[in-house]
């Protein structure tokens, strides 16, 4: 079946041309580099995965309830909305807030694949375009999974959220060879990582659960790379060239607060958008997401040496200034140590049950 027919509504042309600017850059210095980010690219090639074998896709999924949400995190619960709903109507209702959820991030890591191939045409160290190699790859394995659990498991995908995709837009057009790093690696991976781990941590369900966790051990390696790579360039950068990207940073991130809420989903259902971004902002999943995008995205961007006046002003109308002293490294760690876990987890069940196979097999042999 075509994606195409799978979309709540039309998503317009099925190819969305980005024109690209900036040169390609060509290193002929082949001996050494930076020795934290060649450890990294070491680890980015150790840790590839093959999502067909390493996630359990026989696991079963109800589309109509595909995450385990409860009524009182639906933003609709409660109202005079909720109350002329059937029980198919909140099963649909749960069917696609996933997909719209899903569909973002399947977006999303098209665009970070795209993205980190332009980081390899464009950033001037080998070292960088060695380390970006491998996470071209690592995207490329989390559309393709995204995209499975869509067509496989929920049988419905979403069209691209427009602020998402004016973001990436801005990413991808811009010349300077380190805003793919900037409006990515630290933007739109930090968003990714607070829905990722909202979930993660939310639902009771274990496919839904593997694809996350195993998706977020990646994504901990994507940031800990454009942490390393902008760090030592923005040393070198003026005050004014600064501002410029602080100005970019401070955009993004009342664009991602303000405007990615899945309104588009109770627009399906027939509330109004006013209405329907009135009921969102009350949801408390939405402040328990913001909550998580900023505490990835703020102690990154002060880490990076992004920390102007205007910058701070912003995260103190946003209400996050407080989360630039978070511990980025600590959660980057528990994400790593997450996905570690589950394998533990399925290889010792894989381990008894074929212990299980082999007494089955002497048992009966002795019987014979």
């Amino acid at each position: 079946m075509s994606t195409h027919e799978l979309y709540t509504t039309n998503p317009g042309e099925g190819v969305w041309p980005v024109p690209a600017s900036g040169a390609a850059r060509f290193n002929w210095e082949y001996d050494g580099g930076r020795e934290r980010l060649l450890a990294l690219y070491q680890k980015g090639k150790d840790k590839q995965w093959d999502g067909t074998r390493r996630i359990d896709w026989d696991l079963e999924v109800d589309p109509y309830d595909p995450l385990g949400t409860p009524d009182e995190a639906m933003s609709l619960y409660g109202t005079r909305h909720w109350a002329k709903m059937t029980d198919k109507d909140k099963g649909d209702l749960r069917r696609h807030y996933t997909a719209w959820q899903f569909s973002q991030f399947l977006h999303g890591e098209q665009g970070a694949m795209v993205c980190a191939a332009r980081i390899v045409e464009s950033v001037p160290d080998l070292d960088a375009k060695f380390y970006s190699a491998t996470q071209t790859m690592d995207e490329a394995r989390h559309a393709e999974i995204y995209g499975r659990f869509l067509h496989e498991k929920i049988g419905m995908l979403y069209p691209i959220n427009d602020s998402l995709q004016g973001l990436l837009g801005d990413t991808l057009r811009d010349s300077r060879w380190d805003m793919p790093y900037l409006g990515m690696q630290v933007l739109i991976e930090g968003l990714a990582l607070a829905a990722f781990g909202m979930i993660r941590d939310t639902t009771t369900k274990p496919l839904p659960k593997q694809i996350l966790a195993y998706v977020m051990q990646d994504e901990a390696r994507h940031v800990a790379f454009g942490r390393m790579a902008l760090r030592d360039y923005y040393k070198e950068l003026s005050d004014a060239e600064l501002r410029e990207r602080e100005e970019f940073v401070i955009e993004g991130c009342y664009l991602m607060r303000d405007r990615l809420r899945g309104v588009e989903v109770l627009e399906n259902f027939g509330v109004p958008r006013r209405e329907a971004e009135e009921l969102t902002e009350r949801s408390e999943f939405l402040h328990l997401f913001r909550r998580l995008l900023f505490s990835r995205i703020v102690p990154c961007v002060k880490d990076i040496g992004l920390w102007g006046e205007r910058l701070q002003r912003a995260y103190v109308d946003m209400g996050v200034f407080d989360m630039g002293d978070s511990n980025l490294d600590l959660l980057m760690r528990q994400d790593e140590e997450l996905a570690e876990a589950l394998d533990r987890e399925r290889f010792a069940a894989e381990e008894r049950a074929r212990v299980a196979e082999v007494d089955a097999a002497i048992e009966e042999g002795g019987e014979g």
